[in-house]
């Protein structure tokens, strides 16, 4: 059922940003090991933007490997504290869900882990089972266990009361309430971002105040976007979602920067350390980053969607982006932040005498007269996403590159 100790670390190691604590963790997977008895892994979700990027997928990622060496995974969906909103890295509190909100996120949540995890080693909580049922005493008592000196140890606190920004007393019981998550569930290890290290902490402390051993703190990096600067973000527009279409995710991964090659295997694939290494090695000795990110375009594209799906995109690139037939020098349009669909950019397509009206677009397209990388587009791909560097053709001689 398990690996060998010393092989599982190094496996939940690969792309960790810090773990506290190393030690704690072999002796939990040498009594796993012992016991053939699988440890407890918890990751809160905050049910306040459901939709599922590469980035949030890293510590979805990193729990996947965890059950593969056999271990069972526990999604807790912040049903209760997401009615408070996680103060997290704001400089102000965030506006409560209502319980419609919080309901309908958890389940748009729920369809998405799914692609990643697998469901016969997940199980699903809503803290509210635990924390609405809390007496105002025991709440007293919850408070107990911490100070507000500590509780003001965190960056964003800090900030806010420096600046007089108005901090809620509820925020305070955030930390403490993601903290009694870890107690209910007897959480041996708990994952997250490093942004959640306040939080993700406070559990092993208030853990070991309850007599319970520590669970172990496993902290993923930010994965940076298509840019290569700012993390990955939708209203930034750098990123890659689980839900596009695979020849959209395949396009995207290509566009991803050399220099973010291994971090993008190391937390956005489940390939094995050794293997990364050999692809580093590969770097070194100048192989071409370009046969090195059509490998990771494979690999991710056919973590989401399989390995049919993965080849038709492949083809689609090859057939699509790969062609010399179309122009060098051909007019730019920079799609902006919002006009990511096809139907978007056809005032600006007008302006630059492209075409003279939307109705001459549309009937262009249903005589087969606009095509798309090569490809003819018909009159229900007008609400097609558009991606950086695709060459839209009009007639015989009118083109334009979309750049994002």
């Amino acid at each position: 059922m398990f690996l060998v100790p010393k092989e599982q670390l190094e496996i939940i190691k690969k792309g960790a940003d810090k773990m506290v604590d190393e030690a704690e963790l072999l002796v939990k997977l040498q009594r796993s090991y012992d016991e053939q008895k699988p440890l407890t892994i918890k990751l809160g979700l905050d049910p306040s933007a459901p939709d599922i990027h590469l980035g949030h997928a890293v510590v979805l990622r990193k729990i996947k490997q965890m059950q593969d060496l056999g271990h069972h995974a526990v999604i807790v969906i912040g049903d209760f504290t997401g009615r408070i909103g996680d103060p997290t890295g704001k400089a102000k509190g965030r506006t409560a869900l209502s319980d419609e909100m919080v309901v309908e996120n958890a389940k748009t949540y729920c369809e998405q882990i799914f692609k990643v995890l697998h469901p016969e080693k997940t199980t699903v909580r809503f803290n509210s089972e635990w924390l609405s049922t809390l007496t105002f005493e025991e709440v007293i008592k919850l408070a107990a266990t911490t100070s507000v000196a500590r509780i003001l140890e965190r960056d964003d606190f800090q900030k806010r009361y420096k600046n007089q920004v108005p901090i809620g007393i509820h925020e305070f019981f955030y930390p403490l309430m993601q903290a009694y998550d870890s107690v209910e569930l007897k959480a041996d290890i708990e994952l997250g971002g490093t942004d959640q290290t306040f939080n993700i902490l406070m559990g092993r402390t208030l853990q070991k105040h309850v007599g319970m051993e520590k669970q172990i703190a496993i902290f993923m990096p930010l994965l940076e976007g298509l840019d290569g600067i700012e993390k990955m973000s939708k209203s930034l527009g750098n990123y890659i979602g689980v839900n596009e279409a695979p020849e959209v995710m395949f396009k995207k991964i290509m566009e991803v920067p050399d220099s973010l090659i291994i971090k993008y295997f190391e937390l956005a694939t489940d390939e094995h350390p050794t293997v990364v290494n050999g692809i580093k090695e590969l770097l070194q000795q100048n192989e071409n980053p370009r046969n090195i990110k059509l490998e990771l375009a494979q690999i991710i594209t056919r973590l989401y969607h399989g390995e049919e799906a993965m080849k038709e995109a492949l083809h689609y690139f090859r057939t699509a982006f790969q062609k010399k037939e179309i122009p060098e020098n051909i007019p730019s349009l920079v799609i902006e932040i919002g006009q990511e669909l096809l139907q978007d950019v056809i005032p600006q397509l007008i302006e630059m005498g492209l075409v003279k009206s939307k109705s001459e677009f549309v009937r262009l397209l249903k005589q087969d007269g606009v095509s798309l990388n090569g490809e003819k587009l018909t009159i229900e791909e007008l609400s097609r996403v558009l991606i950086n560097d695709e060459v839209l053709q009009i007639g015989k001689k009118r083109f334009v590159r979309f750049e994002k």
